[in-house]
């Protein structure tokens, strides 16, 4: 019986030595601990219509969701929508709050940077958008005058591209999300909003007669899904859905809901 009692004693601190060496190793188990605990979180802002936002019975809907939920039920885990604050998106990532950012992300050479980023699925454009009744028809219009950008968007990396623009402005101000910035510029706390094409579009449509976009663009962007630095296993399992998805036409009918027309761009 002791004997019996010591073997297993031994084995167990084998399996500890083991998964304690597999772990120090810097092994990639990222899409093995998914695996495990049965559920993959993404984290978003959830006023970033149309990829995810909270519809008027506060669930959070949007293409991405759609998207990502596809990806999940191929994937045999359960989809956890966690919202964040967009500007913590790295913070909540490196400390396991989340598995994921997948939220209309554009990819820039900074979040490579910290984070394992996806092949590009859809293309944007930075845009600007200003109230119908403003006589700002272009960029140059907006010289001594206030633009609004959302806080930790690659809106602010589109404006910093382009000094002379920025240079030209009275003030830059930063707010939560594009939701809030569209809501002072309909009331004159901006005159314009810089931010991603798809959701311009996605207002401009739903208040029609309220908004225009205009014709100049900031920068042509890719959408991508950001994981934590080193979680490269987790990012091709996604991937390999997302290929598959594109082949089998899943990705075009989800797009076509959301947009009328498939703006996927995985071959």
């Amino acid at each position: 019986m002791k004997k019996i009692i010591r073997l297993l004693v031994i084995t167990m601190l084998m399996v500890v030595f083991t998964a304690g060496c597999a772990k120090s190793s810097g092994k990639d188990t990222s899409l093995d601990d998914i695996k495990a605990k049965g559920k993959l979180v993404l984290g978003l802002d959830d006023a970033f219509p149309p990829m995810g936002f909270k519809d008027e019975n506060q669930n959070i809907v949007g293409f991405d969701i759609d998207l990502a939920r596809e990806v999940c039920k191929r994937m045999g885990v359960e989809l956890v929508v966690q919202p964040i604050s967009w500007d913590a998106k790295e913070l909540e990532l490196s400390t396991k709050n989340i598995d994921c950012i997948w939220n209309g992300m554009t990819y820039n050479e900074e979040r490579a940077k910290s984070m394992t980023l996806s092949i590009p699925y859809m293309k944007n454009t930075q845009v600007t958008v200003v109230l119908t009744s403003s006589d700002v028809n272009t960029l140059a219009d907006l010289a001594g005058k206030v633009v609004a950008i959302q806080n930790g968007s690659t809106a602010s990396d589109a404006i910093d591209a382009n000094a002379d623009f920025k240079n030209s402005l009275k003030e830059l101000v930063k707010v939560d999300d594009n939701v809030q910035a569209l809501l002072d510029l309909k009331v004159s706390g901006s005159d314009a909003v810089v931010m991603d094409e798809v959701v311009a579009r996605y207002y401009t449509e739903k208040e029609a007669g309220t908004y225009k976009i205009l014709d100049e663009t900031l920068a042509d962007e890719d959408y991508i899904v950001g994981f934590r630095k080193g979680d490269k296993s987790l990012c091709a399992e996604v991937e390999k859905y997302l290929k598959e998805m594109a082949a089998d036409g899943t990705l075009a009918k989800i797009s076509e809901t959301w947009f009328g027309k498939d703006l996927t761009t995985v071959e």
